[in-house]
């Protein structure tokens, strides 16, 4: 391994000789011999000088390199510059530290160029640091310096003791190419661990004549290894720490849509719709949309807000989530009412009963006339009993709006009594009458709250995320998605001019939707027709973006979207603005 006082004594050397040769003339004056030793010193320091600057250089362009092919890429390609090495491979070690990857391989008089951004594929086996029975491969060089972290220098590959070189003489046999000189050093990153291998080939002088890896040049190679294992490092923690953080979006929209059987998919149906109108806006030749354009930052932040934007449910009760039917808590209660009717039932025929013995035991000629009038009393009892029941069944579904005179109907069969352990009371509850009552949906005003409570947590939890800079709008984006325009949304009741055009978006995107989706607990999905429909009266009442929504109806993405989500049943015919659509022709 060279030295420091091996690099300097390269110097002088070289130094000495230079000036050895400009004074081999001879007959020089003594003004000469000061100038032809100044011009050699100067040119001495100058190449230093460039070296260091070279290097310097290069570390900045591998701390700014963030694509991982082409920092590896550069990485071989600057140290060959450097050097005037004819070839270069870097090696990645696995993760389980057991072999060595090939990443790239450049020959510059043979013009190969695999591996990188542009090179062709490499399919040569991996470098095994292991043999079968255990012990260390130290026989390939690359594995030996991946082992110890010794740097190897060789002058001639042909001559050395030590290394398995049989197949690059196979190479060289093959491709008629003479591998001579060669350097392996290790690559060490902050932690000083070895994650790779860069190895030069043939390093050649000013005249293209192929020379041992000078000491000096050993020590910059050495020097260039160590910051390209750094940014190599950097580059992986970043892609890591990225795909860590699309792993844990992904884990929790999956979670809270496992949540609930009835809107799962629905996290990942307003993310893909969100993106899909806002890559539309951007590509779009209309004027309104001409000051429309997101970054590749901006687009990330967008989708990772359109996939964050329910984490708030996390808090919300499933029964609440799941309430299919307004007398549901944890099971429906339309269960025990029913129960209760049967009880009705068979009170009512048992009180018929004791009356009908009582009728035959003290018989009279009005006997038969006084068991017919029973019997008839029964049958409209029942029949009553039958009426009132079916009355809560369907006022229990939430499928229609509740009219005053239901609601009316449900406070009468709620004032029935009924006797258990005789002990009278109500035949309704004062909850049940209140959630049967609901006049549109299933849900009461406090579990409405609980449920609107979940954009409030959306932007708590998220705000207290340390998001990235570029980042740094996605709790806004997400927890903004239920606001409308004219203020009436929640859960900051925010109007148009505080509302940007990602939130808009987003806003429409759930909307769209919660109204087609085919799999909520209160109703089936909504054909497109009725969808355009409703979202028509939503622009009138200012509630979502009128030129947004314009856009997503006609130009396509909003068949697009039914095509791929919707059932064919969903699919028919609509009117906008006056033009038919029929999304099947």
């Amino acid at each position: 391994m060279f030295t420091k006082e091996d690099v300097v004594n390269e110097i002088v050397t070289g130094f000495a000789e230079k000036l050895k040769a400009s004074l081999s003339g001879g007959g020089k004056s003594g003004a000469e011999l000061v100038d032809i030793v100044l011009r050699e010193v100067k040119s001495l320091v100058e190449n230093s000088e460039h070296y260091k600057n070279e290097l310097m250089t290069i570390g900045i362009a591998l701390s700014a390199e963030r694509n991982q092919e082409a920092l590896l890429e550069m990485i071989v390609e600057k140290a060959m510059l450097f050097t005037g090495a004819d070839g270069g491979t870097l090696y990645i070690m696995s993760d389980d530290e057991k072999t060595l990857a090939f990443k790239i391989i450049r020959t510059k008089s043979l013009g190969f160029v695999m591996g990188g951004t542009h090179g062709s594929e490499i399919k040569f086996p991996p470098v095994q640091l292991y043999k079968e029975d255990g012990s260390k491969n130290e026989n390939n060089v690359s594995a030996y310096v991946a082992l110890t972290g010794k740097t190897v220098n060789i002058e001639d590959v042909y001559e050395v003791d030590g290394f398995d070189f049989q197949g690059t003489r196979a190479f060289d046999e093959k491709t008629g190419y003479r591998s001579k000189s060669m350097l392996v050093t290790a690559m060490r990153n902050h932690e000083n661990e070895i994650i790779g291998v860069l190895q030069l080939l043939n390093a050649t002088n000013i005249n293209g004549k192929i020379t041992l890896f000078s000491p000096r040049f050993q020590k910059l190679v050495e020097s260039l290894a160590s910051q390209a294992a750094i940014a190599i490092t950097n580059s992986s923690l970043i892609r890591g720490l990225r795909v860590l953080l699309e792993s844990f979006i992904q884990v929790i929209a999956d979670a809270i849509d496992a949540k609930s059987a009835y809107t799962g998919g629905h996290i990942r149906r307003v993310a893909e719709l969100t993106l899909s109108i806002a890559k539309g806006l951007c590509n779009s030749n209309d004027e309104r949309w001409q000051y429309v354009a997101l970054t590749p930052d901006e687009e990330n932040e967008l989708r990772i807000a359109a996939w964050m934007h329910d984490i708030g449910k996390i808090t919300t009760p499933e029964h609440v989530v799941d309430k299919a039917t307004k007398l549901e808590k944890i099971y429906d209660r339309i269960h025990t009412v029913e129960a209760r009717f049967e009880i009705l039932r068979h009170q009512a025929e048992n009180e018929f009963l004791k009356k009908k013995c009582e009728i035959l035991s003290s018989r009279t000629d009005n006997t038969d006339e006084e068991l017919g009038k029973l019997e008839q009393e029964l049958n409209d009892k029942l029949e009553g009993f039958s009426v009132a029941l079916e009355l809560i069944r369907v006022s229990n579904l939430g499928g229609e709006f509740m009219a005053d005179e239901k609601i009316a109907k449900l406070k009468e069969v709620s004032a029935m009594e009924i006797e258990i352990n005789g002990k009278k009371a109500p035949l309704l509850t004062e909850d049940e009458l209140m959630n049967l009552s609901i006049r549109r949906g299933t849900l009461t005003d406090d579990e409405r709250n609980i449920i609107n409570n979940h954009a409030v947590m959306t932007g708590k939890m998220l705000s207290e995320l340390p998001w990235p800079k570029k980042f740094k709008n996605v709790p806004r984006y997400a927890a903004e998605h239920h606001e409308k325009l004219d203020g009436s949304g929640y859960p900051d009741k925010k109007k148009a001019e505080q509302l940007g055009l990602k939130s808009r978006i987003l806003a429409i995107a759930d909307i769209f939707e919660a109204l087609t989706a085919k799999d909520r607990p209160y109703r089936p999905g909504k054909k497109l027709s009725e969808c355009v429909k409703i979202v028509g009266f939503m622009v009138k009442d200012n509630h979502l973006d009128a030129e947004i929504v314009d856009f997503f109806l006609t130009s396509g993405l909003f068949v697009e979207y039914a095509k791929r989500e919707l059932t064919p049943e969903q699919i028919d015919s609509f009117t906008y603005n006056g033009k038919q659509y029929d999304p099947l022709c």
